[in-house]
C-alpha cells in the first residue's frame, strides 16, 4: 500500500499543466493581414488628376511587402495563429470580392463598422430606394462572414474556445484598418467619421 501511495504521489507530480495563452500579437497581425487583403483585393480606384497619391500608396505598399519579409522571419519564433485552412480561403475570397461593392456605401457613409466590428445600416433613410435591399443584403453577408471567420480561425488552431477573443481583436482591427472617410462606432456608442 505504501508502495501505491509513493507510486500515486510521483505521478501527480509528474503531471505538469500545460497553459495555453491565447496569442493576442499574432492575432491582431493574423486581423491586420487579412483585413488588408480583403481590402485591397479591390479594383484599383480612379487615378487623381495628379496621380501622386495613388503612386504612393503603391510605392508605401511595396516597400511594407518588403520589410514584412525581412521581419517575418524574425518573428519566426513568437506565438503564431493559423490563417490558412479551406474554410478561411473561401471565406476570405468570398468577402475579397464582396468589398468592391461594400466600398462606395462606406464611403457614402451610408454603412458603417461598429464597435463590435460588424456592419451596419447607418444612413437607410439616404440610400436610394432601389438600392436599400442590396446594401442591407451586402451588410447581412458580410456580418455572417466575419462570424464564421473567426470561428474558422479558432478551429484551424485547434482552440474553438478562442472565437470570442479572435471577433474581439478583428472588431479592433477593422475599426482600425477603416479608410479615411468611413463611419466607425466607439465603444460608447458614439459614430465619427475617420
Amino acid at each position: 500500500m505504501k508502495k501505491l501511495s509513493l507510486l500515486g504521489a510521483l505521478l501527480l507530480s509528474a503531471c505538469v499543466t500545460i497553459n495555453i495563452y491565447f496569442p493576442a500579437a499574432a492575432a491582431e497581425k493574423a486581423a491586420d493581414e487579412i483585413i488588408q487583403d480583403i481590402q485591397n483585393a479591390a479594383p484599383p480606384k480612379p487615378q487623381s488628376k495628379s496621380g501622386r497619391s495613388d503612386d504612393h500608396a503603391e510605392l508605401y505598399r511595396r516597400i511594407d511587402q518588403a520589410v514584412a519579409l525581412f521581419i517575418s522571419s524574425a518573428e519566426a519564433a513568437e506565438a503564431d495563429l493559423s490563417i490558412d485552412s479551406p474554410d478561411i480561403r473561401k471565406l476570405r475570397a468570398s468577402m475579397e470580392k464582396r468589398f468592391a461593392s461594400l466600398q462606395p456605401n462606406y464611403a457614402a457613409g451610408y454603412i458603417g463598422i461598429k464597435a463590435d466590428g460588424f456592419l451596419t445600416v447607418r444612413e437607410g433613410a439616404n440610400i436610394p430606394l432601389k438600392d436599400r435591399n442590396q446594401v442591407s443584403k451586402l451588410v447581412a453577408a458580410e456580418n455572417q462572414d466575419r462570424q464564421r471567420l473567426y470561428q474558422a480561425i479558432a478551429n484551424a488552431n485547434g482552440h474553438p474556445e478562442w472565437q470570442d477573443q479572435i471577433k474581439s481583436t478583428f472588431a479592433a482591427r477593422w475599426i482600425g484598418n477603416a479608410q479615411p472617410g468611413w463611419w466607425v462606432q466607439s465603444s460608447n456608442g458614439s459614430w465619427k467619421q475617420k
